[in-house]
């Protein structure tokens, strides 16, 4: 039996912060003391001095492509596995976007096994709608299954899902999170028309807010909700950009009560669209980075409870795919290595409490989708931990990016917090810029 004791760090869970001690036997945490009341009598095998550092529940990333299989270029289960433990996220919960696409139960099964053999964190993986696979989405079982996704905008493959009878089948005849990508198509493909005809084909990517507008959104997310609300729901709309969303969402209920609920991305609360002169198509996602107006709506939106968790939406391409004007250069990029120290950076600067941070993505990842005893420092939960040195900062650089893909929309930012330590179920697998290549986590499991 291994036996592990974290003590004198600076304990931020559920809402508070206090000083105290965590003992992990084998994967599980056995007990969290308060202040200096240590059980005398444990003997532990490795102790760790946190004196002056943060102790944080590992983060729960409810958003990525890690692009196996198929899309191996870009980047792979084991590499971005790797570059999310030593960011603190513990477990992710991966798109059907890859190839081939994941929309059947034996392509969902294969990417479990890559999961099982290759990542280093927990996983989970979502199964993609189509028009079509209605009958597939039947067999999940939703004690194994993260939820299902779908887009409701652009996507590869056959996976823009925009058959009224289709989604009206979804949302009435699945019991388990339907997740979705809110973008309306039409309007997108009448704007592109429209700034075509009066600015030619080489659009810059200025025009890429302009096309992929707040009103694109808006009309998808209001369709996904009323379809939600006829037939009673779980829906969770992914990566909210827009002031105008907001309306659609309350923050009367727990989370636990809530049937619609919202997620919001690092880089949507990070950047605006005053940062494309600087960044150009490194900041190029789907949906698009809108105003200043909308970036402090949306903070506003999860400091007030109307959107429930922070993602990354974590979609690396290789820089010569981001090449081009914005019609042709790829959308998404990398962020899982520096989610959580941007998000506490903004904390530092008081956009966010601390312990609100670790709310939105640590507790209400691990509430919302009903995941299995992880998101808490709690006795009998899962040890997926992370210690931060909140004295010690970080910089961002193409040497010490751990993604395949290499580089990062914030190389050259400096965060005044650094990851020292991530456990994934008890094992050390991070430990100050070193991997343990010998950890693997483990496939998440939900209750109904």
């Amino acid at each position: 039996m291994s036996v592990i004791l974290i003590k004198n760090a600076t304990i931020i869970n559920e809402n508070r912060t206090f000083a105290g001690s965590v003992l992990v036997e084998n994967e599980i945490i056995k007990s969290v003391f308060e202040g200096d009341q240590i059980d005398e009598n444990i003997v532990a095998d490795t102790v760790v001095d946190a004196t002056g550092k943060f102790l944080l529940p590992g983060a729960i990333d409810d958003q990525v492509h890690f692009r196996e299989p198929g899309l191996t270029h870009k980047g792979n289960i084991h590499s971005e596995s790797r570059a999310a433990v030593a960011g603190g996220v513990t477990s992710f919960m991966e798109m059907p976007n890859t190839m081939p696409l994941t929309t059947t139960i034996e392509a969902l099964e294969d990417k479990y096994t890559i999961g099982s053999e290759r990542s280093f964190a927990n996983y989970s993986f979502y199964m993609g709608a189509t028009n079509s696979n209605l009958e597939e989405l039947r067999k999940i079982n939703p004690q194994q299954v993260c939820g299902v996704k779908v887009f409701m905008g652009s996507s590869t493959g056959n996976m823009l899902v925009d058959n009224t009878e289709t989604l009206s089948g979804i949302f009435k005849e699945i019991p388990m999170l339907i997740a979705t990508h809110c973008e309306d198509e039409a309007t997108i493909q009448a704007n592109k028309a429209h700034y075509k005809a009066l600015h030619g084909d080489d659009l810059p990517i200025a025009f890429h807010p302009l096309i992929r507008n707040d009103e694109a959104c808006y009309r998808s997310s209001s369709f996904a909700v009323d379809l939600a609300t006829k037939y009673n729901a779980r829906l969770h709309v992914l990566h909210i950009s827009s002031a105008k969303e907001m309306a659609l969402f309350g923050n009367s209920l727990p989370l636990k009560d809530k049937k619609i609920t919202s997620e919001v991305c690092v880089h949507h609360l990070w950047f605006s669209d005053k940062d494309y002169a600087k960044y150009g198509n490194r900041i190029k996602w789907n949906p698009a980075i809108k105003s200043e107006n909308d970036r402090l709506a949306l903070i506003d939106a999860l400091n007030n409870g109307r959107i429930d968790v922070v993602a990354t939406d974590h979609a690396p391409h290789l820089m010569r795919e981001k090449e081009g004007n914005c019609l042709k250069a790829a959308s998404g990029g990398p962020l899982i290595q520096h989610a959580l120290v941007a998000m506490l950076q903004m904390a530092k600067n008081g956009v966010f409490s601390y312990e609100k941070v670790v709310e939105k993505m640590c507790h209400a990842p691990a509430e919302l989708y009903r995941v299995e005893k992880r998101g808490y420092i709690r006795p009998g939960y899962f040890a997926d931990l992370v210690l931060l040195d909140p004295a010690q900062s970080t910089t961002v650089a193409t040497e010490n990016l751990l993604y395949f893909c290499g580089w990062s929309p914030f190389e050259g930012t400096t965060f005044d917090h650094t990851v020292l330590k991530t456990w994934v179920n008890g094992n050390l697998v991070y430990d100050e810029g070193v991997i343990n290549e010998n950890v693997r986590g483990r496939r998440l499991t939900f209750t109904i």
